[in-house]
């Protein structure tokens, strides 16, 4: 069965896909536009996994300014190509990574980064607040490791809920890009200030 032409140049504006993927995804769903979109998300997270391991090296670090000036943020996102970086999808996920740590303030990017000392402390707390409330021995562990789970997305950039769409986490939205743009994406570095911040008044 033949593609139309237009049908392809629909699909493409809808997301991003190449001409040829575009052109798959419509052959293997007979020319169904929304199980065509489905056809290439499913085909473009696949894809995005393997690109995970890849080196990015270019990229761009961005700022945003918030607040009137109250609070600042610095950020250092990469990918594979300078012709990627410059590309509208790179540049809108980088300003709202910016926001997203101007609004969320986290502390780490992964949970892997939380320092062990930090984590042991946390442990510590959430199993004495346990006892104090009369918790049996056998659950408090199950207990902490929830709290856990919610400390990790509170201070943690890529497991926070998306300020624009809180079904989604960081994660996922930089996995559905990395999807799209077809480039591995990582979220090097950032600091994020607020005046006044640490100063005693």
């Amino acid at each position: 069965m033949a593609v139309s032409a237009s049908l392809v140049k629909e699909l493409r504006e809808k997301t991003g896909a190449g001409v040829m993927d575009c052109k798959e995804a419509l052959e293997a769903s007979q020319s169904d536009l929304e199980k065509s979109i489905d056809y290439l998300r499913r085909k473009g997270f696949a894809m995005a996994a393997k690109k995970s391991s890849r080196v990015a090296s270019e990229g761009s670090v961005v700022s945003y300014i918030h607040g009137g000036g109250k609070i600042g943020v610095l950020v250092e996102i990469n990918c594979e190509t300078d012709f990627v970086a410059k590309t509208p999808d790179f540049q809108e996920f980088t300003k709202d990574i910016a926001m997203q740590i101007a609004a969320s303030k986290p502390l780490w990017i992964k949970r892997e980064e939380v320092p062990t000392e930090i984590l042991d402390r946390e442990k510590s707390i959430y199993a004495d607040q346990a006892r104090t409330s009369g918790k049996p021995e056998k659950v408090i562990e199950k207990i902490v490791e929830g709290k856990l789970e919610k400390f990790y997305q509170e201070s943690c950039l890529l497991e926070q809920p998306f300020v624009k769409d809180s079904d989604v986490n960081i994660q996922q939205l930089m996995t559905s890009k990395i999807a799209k743009i077809g480039e591995n994406i990582v979220i090097r570095r950032f600091a994020r200030f607020r005046l006044g911040e640490g100063l005693s008044k």
